[in-house]
């Protein structure tokens, strides 16, 4: 199979730049997902929701926040704010099938290789590309090995539901939003925890919620506390553990140690989804990807990148409501290079919906109150 352009990954990225390019009449593409549409969000523990709420405003210019395109609004969809996994991950199958996306599910990319073009084989056979997207997202690249003897705790992506946790005392490793997500279902559970953390997320003294604790982390985290059941341990870090015989000591960078009756929970975060292909980029400090103002690799041309693990300069964009801001951004310039026609008033209208960030000028968060 010969395309013009492949996407790898039928996330919300993969699902969000595949309407794009529907909406523009570029049908020469296909989207590869090594799973189902959406099973991130599938594997997500029971009770885990998003962080930013839904709220259908798009008739008065304002987005819903989750929405991976004009005119669509997961709040009206489930007549919900926040929505559970599960419900995200139907929304993302519900656009799929509507826009009729060109989706090979199952397929699991094995292997790339950059030729004249990209040659990608996969366990469904070879396929060839001229632009290569990669929306690989990072939830199925846990950071689940940060330190030695890090295979003796649970990742907080490998839960099912907090609810089937024996009553219990916890401790978790990591402090900013899936550390603090998981302790407030432990507690709402009757358990208690303790969070060891190298910063203080939870002290809300920067804007961008890129930064610091969701608002609806927050409030979370207020309710925990009032419980008397939770304890904060901030400027911790945690650079061990091994295991005793009635439970796990942690080993911490100050020399202290703790000890865990219960496995320790790892809330250590998440590795780019660009890893599967290293060798394809140039990597920044933080563990991401260097990228190009459009961007695409800096070392790899006609590879790109969409999702989560974006970053320009000092602008992140980590949430929905941010990456998806890129998608035209990318769509534009892979459609140019190819040459093909399609119909520019898409663009405007993904503009109009603040849906087309070109200008990182105006993306600082300040707040004066």
């Amino acid at each position: 199979m010969k395309k013009k352009i492949v996407i790898v990954g039928a996330g919300p990225a993969g699902i969000g730049l595949g309407i794009l390019l529907k909406k523009l009449k570029i049908n020469d593409f296909v989207i590869l997902e090594r799973d189902q549409v959406g099973s991130t969000f599938f594997n997500w523990p029971n009770e885990m929701k998003l962080l930013t709420p839904s709220f259908t405003g798009h008739g008065f210019g304002a987005l819903d926040l989750n929405a991976i395109t004009p005119e669509t609004s997961p709040a009206y969809t489930f007549k919900k704010e926040h929505l559970t996994g599960q419900e995200y991950g139907e929304y993302l199958s519900l656009l799929a099938e509507h826009f009729d996306l060109p989706v090979y599910e199952n397929v699991n990319v094995e292997h790339v290789e950059r030729k004249k073009s990209f040659i990608l084989y996969t366990s469904d056979g070879m396929i060839e590309a001229d632009q290569l997207i990669w929306a690989a997202g990072e939830f199925n690249f846990p950071n689940a090995r940060p330190f030695e003897g890090a295979g003796y705790a649970i990742h907080s992506s490998q839960v099912q539901s907090w609810e089937a946790f024996e009553k219990n005392e916890y401790t978790i490793i990591g402090g900013y939003e899936s550390g603090i997500d998981a302790a407030s279902h432990l507690i709402s559970s009757g358990n208690s925890a303790t969070i060891f953390s190298r910063t203080e997320a939870w002290k809300p003294n920067e804007a961008d919620p890129s930064l610091s604790l969701s608002p609806y982390t927050y409030e979370r985290l207020k309710t925990a506390m009032a419980t008397k059941k939770l304890r904060l341990i901030g400027g911790s870090e945690v650079t061990g553990i091994t295991k005793e015989q009635s439970g796990y000591q942690l080993l911490l960078a100050d020399g202290a140690t703790y000890f865990s009756k219960t496995k320790p929970i790892l809330a250590t975060g998440f590795l780019s989804g660009a890893k599967q292909i290293e060798s394809f980029f140039e990597w920044r400090e933080d563990g991401l990807p260097h990228l190009t103002e459009n961007d695409e690799s800096t070392i790899v041309s006609n590879l790109f990148l969409i999702g989560p693990s974006v970053r320009q300069q000092a602008v992140i964009f980590c949430f929905i409501y941010k990456f998806r801001q890129r998608f035209a951004v990318v769509a534009k310039e892979v459609i140019t290079r190819l040459g093909l026609d399609c119909d520019e008033k898409v663009f405007d209208t993904y503009r109009r919906n603040q849906m087309f960030l070109d200008d990182l000028s105006c993306c600082g968060v300040e707040c004066e109150c």
